[in-house]
């Protein structure tokens, strides 16, 4: 499903954030992606949802290359890709449903369509008793329920997670990371970057390690 052949992604200050990097993530696959700070990890992800473009090689989703990508394209290759951020990045203004309903009005979804696929999806993630609530009065691993909420609702087939544990708990976390693999096993592709590297470990799924914008480990071990 995603393919990185040589890529490299130079900023304008002269930085490398990823140097000649080759990898292929399968279609149904779960992966992590870690790494110290400044690895690459957030610049990969970008380059999936197309928030950047390649300095040199070419990234493919579903055989597309991304860069060959007119930017009128690039909603459409979005709205295939739900992203989950460590911050939530929650409106607060915005009931727990009018958050997760965004993506859905964004499509222009009919409005019973709408209510029936926020519910499915608060409902997954056990908050659907919660949908008048604002997200301000949930708890950290509900807010990021929410956020998964939303970016599930669209039932996307690519859902990349940034860190989306680093304000957690561990008990919290590891429900997180559960939630992620119940996605999974219904055929959803799922990268997440993390740096809690001994639950990685318990996860027992596929890990790649990067470090200075070079991949130095791609296995199911750290």
């Amino acid at each position: 499903m995603i393919r990185f052949d040589n890529v490299s992604k130079r900023y304008e200050n002269g930085y490398e954030a990823l140097g000649q990097l080759n990898l292929s993530i399968a279609e149904g696959e779960m992966c992590f992606l870690t790494g110290h700070s400044g690895a690459g990890k957030s610049t990969l992800l970008k380059l999936i949802m197309r928030m950047e473009t390649a300095s040199q090689g070419q990234v493919f989703i579903k055989g597309q290359n991304l860069s060959r990508m007119s930017n009128s394209q690039v909603p459409y290759l979005r709205r295939n890709i739900g992203v989950v951020f460590q911050n939530h990045q929650l409106l607060f203004d915005r009931s727990v449903f009018d958050n997760v309903a965004l993506p859905l009005l964004i499509e222009g979804a009919d409005p019973i369509d709408i209510g029936r696929r926020v519910r499915a999806a608060l409902d997954k993630v056990g908050l659907l008793k919660k949908e008048k609530l604002n997200p301000i009065t949930l708890s950290g691993g509900e807010q990021q329920r929410v956020g998964i909420a939303r970016a599930v609702v669209n039932k996307p087939p690519l859902l990349l997670a940034d860190e989306p544990t680093g304000n957690l708990d561990p008990q919290l976390s590891s429900e997180i990371m559960h939630l992620f693999e119940e996605f999974n096993e219904v055929g959803v592709t799922v990268v997440i970057a993390s740096h809690d590297l001994s639950l990685i470990a318990r996860m027992g799924h596929r890990v790649i390690t990067l470090s200075d914008g070079h991949l130095v480990n791609d296995g199911s071990t750290l």
